[in-house]
């Protein structure tokens, strides 16, 4: 394939490039669509910082708090703020502002068409596929440092011991004071700590009720010049979890206010897990035993004894129970009936709510909450809602598709010259369809293609790199 060549193989395109190929065509191949319509373009052009500044008339002034934003250290697309108080019986009050992307994005527009046709965003080690364009999501309706936004506010107050009371939702008019990264939190020093401090208390409670402490593993793509020159675990920091509990928090607290008003909503839901047995034979591989039937509070004790015992290999223990447990879907919820809820978050009443610019249910809870508020006629029907829990579960899963190729193809690159060399592996995944291993350094994935029989999730394994295939992906490994 002359002039198609990537640099690391003396030709004249960098990795990059090369890499940016294979992700728009795996958009193609999983019915994604990599561009925006010239209607979307052309509605586009007709937004303006005046059409912003419009969405937040007659709304509740609350742009004095010190309201912040902690994202990725270079992220524009600023979704939600979050600003707290401290109460005098110990517990705390708790803010949550979300972009009202709603505001300027219009059911039925044709830049809403398009996030209905993706549903989220892709973000690939090459390029990012927006669900709405830049000049939306990282601007017009994002929350921006120094910008006045229309939002959707989260208010709850958190007891001393982490429970959520007292819940009200609004809609506002907020100020970002301070874009901050999980990287470089810095500045805001006593906001950021009581944030903090019940952020802990939150995440204390849930697990104790049962919620799962799982650490996975997403690699970072490092570019020099052009050239990718490692693949680098994105390791979790107290700016992470912090962010993660305060959005657990308001999608809990979202959920039920929908539910308390009569209104029908798109829950995310993780069903109780059918290979239990799996993860009881896992957990008795290492020495302990699960009940016979799925509970969360007695996975959760087995992870936090072993994360104690063997800390180094806690990672590789929660990819296998993450497999094992299934994928996360988006379903209807109606009022009065029993919840599916969420197995590894031990809730009852959980919804995507907090990020609209990158993701299509998100924005519809968004449209719902405004409809209760306003007390007008919800603007999706049940039929509806169900078809979108569909589509939206459906192209979650080929956005990862996606998002995992490119990684494989930028793995098979950057492995590609080292051939014959050993690794230590362990199984990611095991079925008819192939048993797939990841090695840490770097950190790639790959098939097992000679040596798989009996391995099982989990299993520990020593293996050869045999072949890279750059195009499709391939990563090929023997067990020696």
């Amino acid at each position: 394939m002359a002039g198609k060549r990537s640099s690391q193989e003396g030709g004249p395109r960098s990795a990059r490039m090369d890499l940016r190929g294979v992700a728009r065509k795996a958009m193609v191949e999983r019915s994604l669509e990599p561009d925006f319509s010239d209607a979307a373009l052309a509605e586009l052009e007709r937004l303006d910082e005046a059409a912003s500044r419009g969405a937040t008339s007659g709304l509740t002034d609350l742009r004095t708090p010190l309201w912040v934003s902690i994202d990725n250290d270079d992220s524009l697309d600023l979704d939600q703020l979050s600003v707290a108080e401290a109460l005098p019986d110990g517990g705390a009050r708790i803010f949550v502002a979300v972009a009202d992307v709603d505001a300027l994005v219009k059911k039925g527009s044709a830049i809403d068409a398009h996030a209905k046709a993706n549903t989220t965003s892709v973000y690939t080690a090459a390029q990012i596929f927006p669900m709405l364009p830049d000049k939306l999501s990282t601007d017009l309706t994002s929350l921006r440092e120094g910008a006045d936004r229309a939002a959707i506010v989260i208010e709850t107050r958190v007891g001393p011991d982490g429970a959520l009371a007292d819940s009200s939702v609004y809609r506002a008019v907020v100020r970002n004071h301070a874009k901050l990264a999980y990287n470089g939190v810095a500045g805001v020093d006593e906001q950021l700590r009581l944030q903090d401090r019940i952020a802990q208390t939150l995440r204390k409670r849930r697990f104790e009720h049962g919620a799962l402490s799982l650490e996975t593993l997403e690699a970072r793509a490092v570019f020099e010049d052009g050239s990718l020159t490692d693949l680098v675990p994105e390791a979790r920091n107290r700016a992470k979890d912090l962010i993660e509990d305060f959005m657990i928090a308001a999608n809990s607290v979202t959920a039920r206010f929908l539910e308390q008003r009569g209104v029908p909503s798109l829950r995310r839901v993780l069903r109780s897990p059918e290979r239990w047995a799996k993860i009881v034979d896992l957990a008795e591989s290492l020495g302990a035993k699960l009940p016979p039937e799925p509970s969360n509070a007695a996975l959760q004790a087995f992870l936090d004894k072993r994360h104690e015992a063997d800390p180094d290999r806690f990672v590789d223990l929660s990819v296998s129970v993450v497999k094992l447990l299934g994928r996360g879907e988006y379903a209807l919820e109606l009022p009065r009936r029993r919840p599916v809820g969420h197995f590894a978050l031990a809730l009852r009443d959980y919804s995507h709510s907090t990020a609209p610019n990158r993701r299509f249910p998100d924005l519809i809870t968004q449209r719902l909450l405004k409809a209760a508020l306003s007390n007008t006629k919800a603007p999706y029907s049940n039929p509806e809602l169900e078809r979108l829990a569909a589509r939206c579960t459906e192209q979650e899963d080929n956005a990862t598709k996606v998002e995992r190729q490119v990684r494989k193809s930028a793995a098979a690159l950057l492995l590609s010259s080292r051939i014959g060399e050993r690794f230590d592996a362990f199984v990611t995944g095991a079925s008819d369809k192939g048993t797939w291993v990841r090695i840490a350094e770097p950190a790639a994935e790959g098939r097992l293609v000679r040596g798989f029989r009996g391995l099982d999730v989990g299993d520990r394994v020593r293996v050869e790199l045999l072949k890279t295939d750059f195009e499709r992906g391939f990563v090929d490994f023997a067990k020696v």
